[in-house]
């Protein structure tokens, strides 16, 4: 029995394939069917909330099938509703414009009909996940600025306290990141090492101490995007795959907003070096970053301290995915490129601080409990 909560869009101006496409798909969807482009045009609106996907083909009479998926692509439909394209134009040209439209897969005819259900299944479960992981973004954004609001009204309070706020905060996310307490301090450490070198070897960053202080304490807020991450995924520990990665990559700009949404329990001058730090610390100074993918000077000082010292500390510790590399050879990588390009200055600046860069880490490395002998 099809489940009328889900519904399945086939146009095909072609019987015979309608009907394979609808008994194909009978069993899992309602489906709905349409033999020209203006009716298809008509059930995509008529049934937006309740579909699941829509296959499309391109030669129909009244609106080609290319012109409804760019018709779906202006009305952002395409961001929401895989449209698979099953069609006979095998032209890679034809199968590039499907795909700069915004189609989610293109198949050629003839179709296998076990090909067709198992790639309709997968752009389905790819964009359900996508819109379950945007619902749950919203939901927890949700939840958070009605903490926030009630927290306004002891905005005297928590001003005097933000720094304790903003470390359980960002404690939070280390911890369901497997990092350990000590992450925030280290992370912490480097920036302020890294900060004061810059403040001594490029005066024209207008560093001083107390603006040390505030990118220092603003660096703990760099990973706090990460809450918005699913498990899956945060803690995988092989390499993730492109959708993956892109979800991963978004714990900068999805952090960025979470930071907006403090901003009324922070001073000015705080709030933007952490929305800053937050949105841009894995931008690279070959442009080769994200999420906006600045490039030299464009990103600014206390990103690129942040970035250094965040690499720097993700090499020397242990990850779910590799084990810890010595400070020697953390710092070998650096330079040589193999974590990103940082700008010459932020390396002279590395080069200067490395002595107390390592010195900072023996003396916050865990210690091991040694048992003594039995006598």
């Amino acid at each position: 029995m099809a489940q009328s909560a889900k519904k399945i869009l086939i146009v095909d101006d072609t019987e015979l394939d309608r009907k394979r496409l609808g008994d194909l798909f009978k069993s899992s969807f309602q489906v709905l069917l349409a033999g020209d482009g203006k009716q298809a045009v008509q059930l995509i609106s008529a049934h937006m909330k309740d579909l699941s996907a829509v296959l499309l083909d391109l030669t129909l009479p009244q609106i080609s099938g290319m012109q409804v998926l760019g018709l779906m692509q202006q009305k952002k439909i395409t961001d929401r509703l895989p449209i698979l394209i099953v069609t006979a134009d095998q032209t890679a040209e034809s199968e590039r414009t499907c795909y700069q439209k915004g189609a989610a897969d293109v198949i050629h005819k003839p179709f296998d009909t076990l090909v067709v259900e198992h790639r309709v299944k997968q752009a389905v479960e790819l964009y359900e996940r996508r819109m379950q992981l945007e619902k749950q973004f919203e939901e927890q954004t949700a939840v958070l600025q009605k903490q926030f609001e009630m927290l306004k009204t002891q905005e005297s309070r928590l001003r005097e306290n933000n720094k304790t706020i903003i470390d359980i905060i960002c404690s939070m996310v280390e911890f369901r990141d497997l990092e350990s307490g000590d992450h925030l301090r280290r992370i912490k450490g480097f920036t302020k090492i890294l900060a004061t070198a810059v403040m001594q070897k490029y005066p024209e960053y207008g560093l001083n101490p107390h603006r040390i202080d505030v990118i220092t304490q603003a660096s703990a807020m760099h990973d706090i995007g990460k809450i918005t991450v699913p498990d899956a995924i945060l803690l995988k520990p092989g390499r993730l795959n492109p959708d993956e990665f892109d979800i991963m990559k978004s714990h900068t700009t999805r952090g960025a907003e979470l930071v907006r949404m403090l901003s009324d329990i922070q001073d000015k001058e705080y709030y933007e070096a952490s929305y800053d730090i937050c949105r841009h610390h894995h931008e690279k100074y070959d442009g080769k970053g994200y999420p906006d993918g600045l490039k030299g000077e464009s990103i600014s000082i206390a990103a690129q301290i942040t970035s250094v010292a965040d690499v720097y500390d993700a090499l020397i510790s242990d990850r779910v995915y590799k084990a810890a590399y010595t400070p020697a050879k953390a710092y070998e990588m650096i330079w040589n490129g193999e974590a990103g390009q940082f700008s010459p200055k932020m390396l002279s600046c590395l080069e200067a601080a490395r002595g107390e860069m390592e010195a900072f880490h023996q003396a916050t490395r865990p210690q091991v409990a040694v048992t003594p002998p039995k006598t």
